[in-house]
């Protein structure tokens, strides 16, 4: 079976731009991109054709059924009951995660009106989560009938704790992030030292 093209381009090129970074010549220490997962959020009032939808539409999407995630609990004030579906989850590994990963690049993310690069905020833990608010801009979803946009996070979990490892890793698999100015990364420093101040505070 052949590989994906992108599994391929990481095992012949970000393999080895990372091992020269790193001065190393273990590859196992190279980072890598571990799964995939989308979210999507389902109305706790949604009607049962609605939940279907959207896990008709996630997992065509997805290339693969998403379970359905269901509240532990109930919470009035959300109007939510313990045990009613809530949302819809796909967790993506190996080949179908490179061929995921390959349609969101080069299909889906150039589809988005006016887009400029992806906000490079990470989570700290070397994993970045993308927000998508219209489904509809994959080519893989039904578009023979008028529809709700459907929104969900898609989560990239690394191996690596290291957010800028992680960055670095994202994308030389081709993930466009924004180039940040020169006056951004000064703005973006300046919150930093605030929010160290407030916490000392």
């Amino acid at each position: 079976m052949k590989k994906p093209a992108l599994r391929q381009h990481y095992q012949e090129v970000v393999v080895g731009k990372f091992l020269a970074k790193m001065k190393q010549k273990n590859v196992h220490c190279v980072p890598k991109l571990e799964k995939i997962v989308i979210n999507s959020a389902i109305r706790a009032e949604s009607d049962k054709s609605w939940i279907e939808e959207v896990i008709r539409e996630i997992g065509l999407i997805a290339g693969q059924r998403p379970v359905i995630v269901r509240s532990k609990k109930s919470i009035s004030n959300f109007k939510l009951r313990a045990g009613v579906p809530n949302g819809a989850k796909v967790t993506l590994r190996g080949t179908a995660m490179y061929e995921f990963l390959r349609r969101l690049v080069d299909i889906a993310l150039p589809m988005i009106r006016d887009f400029r690069g992806l906000s490079a905020k990470f989570d700290g833990s070397g994993n970045y989560t993308l927000g998508i608010e219209d489904h509809s801009i994959f080519p893989e979803s039904s578009m023979d009938r008028e529809k709700r946009s459907i929104g969900m996070d898609i989560s990239f979990v690394t191996s690596t704790s290291s957010d800028q490892d992680c960055k670095e890793l994202l994308g030389m698999l081709g993930m466009p992030f924004q180039k940040r100015t020169q006056a951004a990364k000064l703005a973006a420093a300046k919150e930093d030292v605030v929010e160290l101040i407030g916490q000392k505070e």
